[in-house]
């Protein structure tokens, strides 16, 4: 028999010959040892020159195409390709790795970087996006990632000078990043008119924010900040690659084979070009250099490593090489000497010689090289071509022998005979030609048989055979030279082969696995001496088998270091190395064999570490000396604990069913019941599958689980206390060092490990995310502070998580199979073992990952239990034989047999060890299991007397063990938790029903006893009083599932599986009778009231038979049933009986006779029931959930006083139903204990006790029954039921618009005007009339110089143009859809608000402001810090894009409202904005809310920009989040009938509804703000003006109409605790909209603002120092005092955009607003302030004012227009002589004529002369669209008109008629220019202009500069005239989208701009240039 183990020997990566120029760059560095670093495939190379030596590092599993020098130069960065890839950082020195980066990139890793300090690294990505990421490499953390560009990325650096800056370029761009908080914002490089835009290759920062950059057409771009500052021309010939600081300067290598030196002030030093040198060529390109005091490297395209050194550069040394491009398939051995041949497409062949390590021979070929062969004398080199020919070289001299081309297709293959004699050449063409050497390579034979191409050959020692492989897997034989085939197998059973390198074959099948038919082995070649075999294949691994290997599928042992495919494989002449070649990595490798002999001695040498386990792979193949597997494990090994259903996806369930029942829901749903239930004791323990889950806590109690309830049991009081945070089975359980802490890990499909304080119950961390399907194992390290968790997903991953924290560390795959336990090292908390199905693991953390090598352990044996010993080297583990194996690292030293059977559980002391078995006997051994001090036996004769229960079995197994306060604790196979005493007595403590379904439950009529029977072939009787104990056990033959008692209680009926059934005795438990009828199983028995007469029996073959018990007889079967009878009931009389069956029947029968009944359902609740165990029917339909598709009521049970229902189902889940429960979904109560399915509810006799069995977790639970008024509040009460009821929230026009607003960013905006055409940048230029009739003018006209084109007011003045604009002044806030966003700062010296994108800080005393202009688009939060440690600081949040973390995400600012610095910035996945944020108790978080679908909920430690915790808050809109004010933890949230309360635990976010039960008819209103009170005390604002008043999360008062409309906001005082409160209300003399209250909001004080509105809409309220703040949703902010009531409006705004009209006064700083709110106020800039305010009653949609400023022109939206006289606001005329708005409204330069533009197409004039009656004297006709904007000629004769068409127009003023020649128009000077058309501006439209346009533009009084407002919201300022297309400009940033119209003030000192969506106007500062 062969033996089918992997092969003892093993490879050792001895040299690697290239290094990867391809493709990559800025890959080769001298580390600190001057030493080399580089890559070339998958391997990271440390070379050292000066010894001539290697050392690699392994720990890629794919290609390394970046590499990154750490500052210290030690330690290095590599990054790969792959579908997952990661970034590795080790140690050049000892070639280990330092950390592990994932779980970011994909595709790959393309650049990477270290800061400075070396702290950080930043890598980008080759995915879509070419993702940026930076990362804390030591923790494996990431800090930021951001989309890096669309196009690729080539280099990335860190800015030296300037922390936390970087650069980026590749593909036609530059981007300068800073990172700030969790964002990187990048602005891109400017490349202006110094330079083209183009691809920039490389790059290197020096300081004053100097980059140095090298482009695509070798020149080098100097950049200043973000501009292009000059350029070096021509520093290179073609693209530069690479680009080197140093000390002394800058390196640049570029593809023109130069290397440049450049000083520190890029000045040129001197040029080395390569190519020029010796060892040069042409062509040569240079990928990377590397500068060095005086040595310089070099690498290259074609895979060389240059070394100079500088003062002898003509001289550079050539220190490795390799073949170049191209894939690399040729190679030979020699036959006797060290040397191998390569040949490759680069069509060059190589001579290498295997002990210097060196390339001694190079000779280029005309064609690619696709095999060789060397002849047996070592004379003749053959080398087969691509295109078919084969060229023979001498060895000697590489001088040519011959050169035969004999076919089309590639040659694949050659060899020559061992005689020396033929060569045979095999090729694509199907077939081998034999030539015959010594005739000068005559063709002398042909071998035809393959019908495909020829892969391997091989020849028979004698020579006179020839073995081929073919493409199509034909294994064929030729007899030689002839090439006739061989079809008689037998003459072949003789022939021994020379070689073997063919890869089909008996010897060879076991290289294939087992059950494939892939044929990716690409290479074999076979070791007769020392029986090995090497294959290489497809996936880059070299493989070792032992030869011959016959069955599929044989061991083997592993190498990677190729990364792609491996062409071939070959041992040297001596078998004393492995060649072996890499397709596309086109590198050579050469292993040294290090054969069996030797490889024991190395065995101290610690072997190479590598992610994949490079020893040895266990294939699947059946191992002969495997033992057999103990039968417990099999079984656990197979456990899936997968879910149909799982607890995570019902809300989403719910939501889908909930659409199809929205009507039912409708209707009036029965309430709640008043009585709960409490979990008051369980019976059972999980000790089945699960071991070492049972430990003695801090205070001496006892912590086990069991179901989804974590237990700790008191021994002393025989009392259970319960975790019930988990929703699903627990499946493993970890114990604090400190014993005061567990660790408790569910089944789930996103599972989640809870860690819980043992005293309080409350849960400490959550951990998700991580695991799917369930955690199987946990553990804690020594310290406590790390918490170790394994998954049950395929790889079984392991989890390393900082618990507290809730950050995972690091994590990694751990097996493909079960594990079992995993331990973390007590001495070093950095190293764990992983123990289970075949394995034992060894693992360290390298930063985010994990490095895990496989014990030695020669048979691979199961693993049950480990722990540490007394050593951090020592190891002890228990195996599935019995066996104990004690590990000094990660070598086995020895076993000790413990057991008989597998050990399932040991236990370090102080002193030694505990261990339990199979075999029921625990044992005591000292601390080096070398004897064992003592035995117990478990055994029913030592039980001591105060046990609670009885023993099954004696000897049962033990499955836990634990041990303190002087006792043994164990916990066996059977569900029982037992205390061994050091002196021999057994207390038996807590039992349950062991393994199977428990379905049977029957409480007894007058005791409080009740009796179950389960699958696991028992009855028990448990008794319910104090004493919690199983008092009776009798073993059955046969599992039962049902049972009952007899009315008097005195016998016990039985239903078994197997269709018969029992009745017992019920206190002995002896046989009474016994019956036979059926063969399936007994579904349900029951005995009739009253005697018990008789006793209904039914079973899973639907029948239910009924037997008189005095007779013994069968007297009745009830027949008709579908299916098989799940439920029965009696009437009182014990006449009919009532049955429901699997088929959701309900049927009537008659006893005792059986004969059916068909009663109408009014009838049967007529009826008296006995009792009601039935879930069909009426009386019960509301019982069924909404997702009754997915679940069953499985079982249900009417409480002895018929009140309440209660039932199980299903999920696990005990629900409480008002009985009655008639109608749809009536309301419930529900608990969750239970696991998995619920099989059964009873009532104890007299209802104070509820009894549930469970199935698959097989407990039985005893809950205590709370009537009403008895119970205090709990924790544990119930979840209200499914549908919220549908009644509505309540409505409000204000909130219903706050939550249908959808918020876009401004970059998406579309046109505000409908327009229509062509845009103007797009139309194409009509020809003037000259030009059409081919007039040509003399170039000097004798016309009249052209006029000016803007008549100019500032005469006599030098003109100066404005450079730039300063923010200074805003009036508006957004109080419309915002709220809480108005606050003091200082003292309340200064408040702070914000409106469109601009926080503003407004000092009361001076009533300047100052501005916050970070954020990219709306602000739509406001919060500050209110922990003295951060003063004045802020945060913001704002409207955003998708949430890619790109510029466009949503952001939260964190900034300081004095200095305006920014503190933090934080991206969010928040896809649309971020609509609420707060600060925690101490000022370190913050908490944020989303506009998301899910409206996510996140809480940010923001000085880090961390993200802590996230999770999905509500389906419907949440308005506001805030944090207790004395609490980091908890939270209360609120929005569209939403109130929930939440506690953030390590990372998870726990929360709870709102629970309204308490009180009486209370519904769920939308909820609008929230504020806080002692005690635990929570309020909150409704939609009907109504307070909530929380305790916990339970609603305990309601404030009837604290306001008559919506409780918009309140607000906390923390100094004295009271609160303030604002809403919308209508002013009277007791209310107002504004209210001040107590603590407890019992008191309160009302105040008025007096703002004249008819109705007061408070949106903000914050108290200061004796004033309140107030910002309404009219955009005013007023400050009231709170002693005197007195109201100060400190800021006005409009209410209602957009601002449409405005203008600016002729001679004075003020300016007049007019819009949609109906309002023209009059603003006052030098004052700062609203003179005044007009309300017209109508929306106003333009506005100017007279040349001489004493009259106003309004033009309303309804057609009418009115004048007014400034001085005395008297109407001075008005008129209506159209329907729709007027646009634009003007007087003329003359004061003479009035025009005005309407939405009609039209323009009216009228003569303002003829005095106020306004008769129309004109009007301009033909207008194609409609008005914009008008403007008059300076001499009133000309107006030009801006249309909806895009088209400029001209008309005479005032006959309306149209002017057309060109000519005519360019000579008009006009008076002002506000036209967004004609040439002159066509400079202003920008090319993304598609569905956005320019709405309007002011020309500045001095007619040089023209300012636009576009519907992005931008201002943007340019030269006038604008006469070329997309012209320069600069643009200013502050409004939201659609700008309506823009103005210059007199004298041209300001710029006004007003706002569509902002309803705000902005004054900026015009900055006048110098000159």
């Amino acid at each position: 028999m062969a033996d089918r183990t992997a092969p003892n020997c093993h490879l050792r990566l001895e040299w690697v010959y290239g290094y990867r120029g391809h493709q990559c760059r800025n890959n080769l560095y001298y580390t600190a040892a001057k030493e080399i670093v580089y890559f070339v495939a998958g391997v990271g190379v440390v070379y050292n020159t000066r010894e001539h030596k290697q050392k690699f590092y392994l720990g890629h599993n794919d290609d390394i195409i970046s590499l990154a020098l750490h500052p210290e130069r030690v330690l290095v960065a590599t990054g790969q390709v792959g579908k997952e890839p990661y970034i590795c950082v080790w140690d050049s020195y000892t070639v280990q790795t330092v950390s592990i980066l994932k779980d970011v990139h994909t595709h790959g890793i393309a650049c990477l970087a270290f800061d400075l300090e070396g702290q950080c690294l930043v890598s980008v990505g080759l995915d879509s996006k070419n993702t940026i990421c930076v990362w804390d490499w030591r923790r494996g953390k990431v800090l930021a990632v951001a989309p890096g560009h669309t196009d690729r990325i080539f280099d990335i650096s860190w800015d030296l000078y300037q922390p936390s800056k970087l650069v980026s370029c590749g593909v036609k761009h530059i981007k300068f990043w800073s990172l700030c908080g969790n964002a990187l914002t990048p602005k891109r490089g400017v490349f202006g008119k110094t330079g083209d835009l183009q691809t920039i290759l490389c790059l290197a920062c020096a300081k004053d924010e100097i980059t140095y950059s090298g482009a695509l057409n070798g020149d080098i771009y100097v950049w200043k900040g973000i501009n292009l500052l000059r350029t070096i021309q021509g520093a290179h010939g073609s693209g530069i690659f690479s680009m080197n600081a140093c000390e002394e300067g800058f390196a640049t290598g570029g593809r023109d084979g130069c290397v440049r030196l450049w000083d520190l002030n890029f000045k040129p030093i001197t040029v080395i070009d390569l190519r020029e040198t010796d060892q040069g060529y042409k062509g040569l390109s240079v990928r990377s250099v590397c500068w060095r005091g005086d040595h310089i490297l070099v690498g290259t395209q074609d895979s060389e490593i240059f070394e100079v050194v500088v003062h002898d550069r003509n001289k550079p040394f050539l220190i490795m090489q390799g073949h170049c491009e191209g894939e690399l398939w040729a190679l030979a051995v020699h036959p006797t000497k060290p040397l191998a041949m390569t040949g490759s497409d680069d069509r060059s062949v190589r001579i290498w010689s295997l002990i210097d390590h060196a390339l001694i021979a190079r000779c280029n070929m005309e064609e690619p090289i696709r095999c060789a062969a060397v002849s047996t004398d070592g004379i003749h080199l053959a080398l087969g071509m691509k295109d078919g020919s084969f060229t023979v070289l001498r060895v000697r001299d590489m001088t040519e022998v011959v050169h035969i081309k004999d076919r089309k297709e590639a040659i694949h293959e050659l060899k020559y005979s061992p005689d020396g004699a033929h060569l045979a050449v095999g090729s694509n063409e199907n077939s081998v030609d034999v030539y015959g050497v010594v005739q000068r390579y005559k063709k002398v034979g042909e071998c035809m048989g393959s019908n495909s191409f020829i892969t391997h050959m091989d020849w028979s020692t004698d020579s006179k055979y020839l073995q081929t492989n073919d493409g199509s897997g034909r294994r064929l034989f030729y007899r030689m030279p002839s090439g006739k085939e061989v079809t008689n197998r037998e003459e072949l059973k003789l022939v021994q082969w020379a070689s073997w390198t063919c890869v089909l074959g008996p010897e060879v099948n076991g290289i294939w696995p087992k059950y494939s038919d892939i044929n990716d082995i690409n290479s074999v070649d076979g070791n007769f001496s020392n029986q090995v075999l090497v294959t290489a294949d497809d996936y880059g691994l070299v493989k070792l088998f032992r030869y011959p290997c016959i069955k599929k599928g044989a061991k083997f042992k592993k190498y990677l270091g190729h990364s792609a495919h491996i062409t071939n494989a070959r041992w040297s002449h001596d078998y004393q190395w492995v060649i072996t070649i890499g397709g596309a990595d086109h590198s050579v490798f050469q292993w040294k064999f290090v054969p069996e002999r030797k490889s024991k001695e190395a065995l101290h040498i610690a072997p190479q570490e590598t992610l994949a386990d490079s020893n040895s792979e266990e294939s699947d193949s059946d191992q002969s000396d495997v033992p057999e597997m103990d039968s417990e494990i099999e079984q656990e090994t197979q456990l899936t604990y997968r879910r149909q259903v799982y607890k995570e996806d019902l809300p989403q369930l719910k939501e889908q069913c909930k659409v199809k029942h929205r009507a039912t829901a409708m209707k009036k749903r029965e309430r709640a019941p008043a009585s709960g239930i409490k979990l008051h004791f369980i019976h059972g323990y999980r000790g089945y599958d699960c071991r070492s889950n049972l430990f003695y806590t801090q205070t001496g109690e006892i912590v086990y689980h069991v179901a989804a309830v974590g237990v700790v049991y008191n021994r002393q009081q025989n009392t259970q206390r319960f975790y019930m945070g988990h929703d699903d089975d627990i499946l493993c359980l970890a114990i604090h060092p400190l014993k005061d802490f567990v660790a408790t890990g569910q089944v789930g499909r996103d599972s989640s490990v809870h860690i819980w304080d043992t005293e309080t119950l409350k849960p400490m961390s959550v951990l998700k995310g991580s695991h799917q399907l369930g955690v199987c194992a946990l553990d804690f390290s020594a310290d406590g502070k790390r918490l170790v968790s394994i998954g049950l997903d395929d790889n079984h991953t392991i989890v390393l998580w900082d618990w507290k924290k809730g950050e995972k560390l690091s994590a990694m795959r751990g097996s493909k199979d079960k594990i079992f336990v995993v331990k973390i090292n007590p001495y070093v908390p950095d190293k764990l073992i992983t123990a289970g199905v075949k394995h034992m693991k060894f693992w360290h953390k390298a930063g985010g990952g994990l490095i895990g090598r496989k014990g030695n352990m020669g048979k691979t044996e199961t693993m049950m239990c480990a722990v540490y010993g007394w050593s951090e080297e020592m190891v002890f583990s228990g195996t599935c034989s019995g066996d104990i194996c004690i590990w000094r690292d990660m070598f086995l030293m020895k076993t000790v047999k413990a057991h008989d059977g597998p050990v399932f559980s040991m236990h370090a002391l102080e002193k030694g060890f505990v261990t339990g078995g199979k075999d029921g006997i625990v044992a005591l051994w000292d601390d080096t299991f070398e004897r064992c001090l003592k035995t117990y036996a478990i055994k029913r004769a030592v039980l001591a007397p105060g046990s609670k229960g009885l023993l099954l079995e004696d000897n049962p197994s033990i499955r836990a063990i634990s041990l303190g306060h002087g006792h043994i604790l164990v916990g066996t196979k059977n569900g029982e938790i037992l205390e061994v005493d050091k002196s021999g007595p057994i207390t038996l403590l807590v039992q349950g029903h062991m393994e199977g379904e428990v379905w049977g439950l029957a409480s007894h009529p007058h005791l409080p006893l009740c009796a179950t029977v389960s699958d696991d072939k028992t009855l028990r009787i448990w008794d319910l009083s104090p004493s919690h104990c199983m008092l009776a056990v009798r073993k059955l033959r046969k599992g039962g599932r049902c049972c009952c008692f007899s009315p008097d209680g005195k016998a016990l009926a039985v239903g078994l599986n197997d269709g018969s059934f029992i009745i017992v005795n019920a206190d002995t438990l002896e046989d009474l009778v016994s019956f036979h009828h059926r063969k399936d199983a007994i579904s349900d028995i029951r005995f009739s009231p009253g005697a018990g007469k008789y006793l209904a029996v039914a079973s899973a073959d639907s029948f239910v038979d009924i037997y008189n018990v005095m007779s013994s007889k069968r007297v009745g079967v009830c027949k008709g049933c579908l299916s098989y009878i799940t439920h029965l009931d009696w009437d009182k009389r014990g006449k009919l009986l009532q049955v429901n069956t699997a088929a959701k029947e309900q049927f009537f029968f008659e006893a005792p006779r059986g004969k059916r009944q068909t009663i109408p359902a009014s009838e049967v609740e007529k009826i008296d029931w006995c009792t009601w165990t039935c879930v069909l029917g009426p009386s019960v339909e509301g019982t069924w959930p909404v997702i009754s598709e997915v679940t069953e009521v499985t079982a249900a049970c009417l409480s002895n006083d018929r009140q309440v229902l209660a039932t199980g189902d299903d999920l696990g889940y005990v629900k409480l139903f008002r009985y009655p429960a008639k109608g749809k979904y009536a309301k419930f109560k529900r608990y969750v204990a239970h696991s998995t399915h619920v099989t059964n509810v009873r009532w104890s006799h007299n209802d104070s006790l509820l009894v549930t069995v469970g199935g698959g977790d097989t407990c039985l639970m005893i809950w205590a029954h709370e009537l009403e008024g008895l119970r205090e509040f709990k924790q544990c009460d119930s979840e209200e039921s499914d549908i919220e009821s549908e009644d509505d929230g309540g409505y409000d026009s204000d909130v219903t618009r706050e939550n249908e607003i959808s918020y876009t960013i401004k970059a998406l905006s579309t046109n505000m005007r409908a327009m229509t055409g062509v845009k103007p940048h797009l139309q194409l230029k009509e020809p003037s009339v000259d030009e059409r009739q081919g007039v040509v003018r003399p170039p000097v006209s004798r016309a009249l110089p052209q006029p000016e084109k803007l008549q100019t007011n500032n005469v006599g003045k030098k003109k100066r143009p404005i450079e730039d604009l300063v923010l200074e002044l805003v009036f508006g806030y957004r109080g419309s859809d915002c709220r809480n966003n108005v606050h003091y700062l200082n003292e309340g010296a200064d408040i702070i608000y914000h409106t469109a994108s601009v926080a503003i800080v407004l000092n009361l005393t001076t009533s300047c402001q100052s501005f916050y202009l970070e954020h990219s688009d709306d602000i739509l939060c406001l919060t500050i810090n209110q922990h003295p440690k951060f003063p004045n600081v802020v945060a913001t949040g704002q409207v955003g894009d998708a949430g890619d973390m790109a510029a466009t995400s949503p952001s939260i600012h964190v900034w300081d409202a004095m200095t305006k610095q920014t503190l933090s910035v934080l991206r969010c996945f928040h896809s649309s904005g971020v609509c609420s944020v707060s600060f925690s108790a101490t000022g370190k978080l913050l908490l944020s809310v989303g506009l998301d679908p899910e409206h996510t909920v996140t809480i940010w430690k923001w000085q880090e920009g961390a993200k802590v915790a996230s999770r999905v808050g509500h389906s419907q809109r949440i308005f506001v989040a805030e944090f207790r004010p004395d609490s980091d933890t908890h939270f209360v949230s609120v929005g569209i009938k939403h109130v929930r309360f939440w506690t953030l635990a390590g990372r998870a976010l726990l929360s709870k509804k709102g629970v309204l039960s308490s009180i009486e008819d209370a519904r769920m209103q939308t909820m609008l703000s929230v504020a806080f009170g002692a005690n635990n005390l929570t309020f909150t604002g409704t939609i009907s003006g109504d307070v909530c008043v929380w305790k916990e999360h339970i609603l305990v008062r309601i404030v009837a109409k604290a306001h008559t409309g919506p409780v918009f906001t309140m607000y906390t005082t923390l100094r004295d605790g009271l609160i303030v409160t604002g809403g919308k209300e209508r002013p009277s003399k007791e209310g107002g909209a504004l209210k001040l209250w107590d603590q407890e909001l019992k008191r309160c004080r009302a105040f008025r603002l007096e703002t004249g509105q008819i109705i007061d809409c408070v949106r903000s309220v914050c108290r200061g120092k004796g004033k309140i703040l107030v910002g309404t949703r009219n955009a005013e902010i007023i400050e009231v005092g709170e002693k005197n009531a007195a109201c100060n409006i400190l800021v006005n705004g409009h209410m209602d955009g957009p601002i449409w009209g405005l203008c600016t006064h002729p001679s004075r700083d003020v300016f007049l607003s007019a819009a949609e709110d109906g309002t023209v106020r009059l603003w006052d800039i030098p004052e700062k302030k609203m003179l005044n305010k007009v309300n017209l009653g109508h929306p106003a949609h333009a506005i100017s004012y007279s040349p001489e400023g004493d009259m106003v022109a309004i033009g309303m939206k309804n057609g009418e227009f009115i004048i007014l006289l400034v001085a005395s606001l008297k109407i001075w005329g008005k008129k209506r002589d159209r329907r729709s708005a007027i646009q634009d409204i003007r007087f003329s330069p003359n004061s003479r004529y009035l025009a005005v533009g309407s939405t009609e197409c039209a323009v009216d004039f009228y003569d303002l002369t003829l005095g106020p009656q306004l008769n129309r004297i004109n009007c301009c006709r033909d207008i194609p669209s409609f008005v914009m904007q008008m403007d008059f000629s300076a001499d009133s004769n000309h107006i030009q008109l801006s249309t909806g068409a895009y088209k400029r127009l001209v008309y005479e003023v005032p006959s309306g008629k149209q002017i057309t020649e060109q000519f005519h128009i360019d000579r008009i000077t006009w008076a002002t220019w506000t036209s967004v058309l004609g040439d002159e501006v066509i400079g202003i439209w920008s090319r993304n202009t598609e569905k956005a346009d320019v709405i309007c533009a002011c020309v500045s009084h001095s007619g040089l500069n023209i300012i636009t407002g576009d519907d992005f919201g931008m201002v943007k300022l340019f030269d006038f005239p604008c006469l070329e297309k997309f012209a320069k400009h600069k643009r200013f940033l502050g409004h939201s989208a659609h700008l309506t119209n823009i103005r210059f003030t007199n004298g041209d000192r300001f710029v006004v701009s007003a706002g569509g969506d902002d309803r705000s106007l902005f004054v900026w500062r015009c900055v006048h240039s110098l000159h």
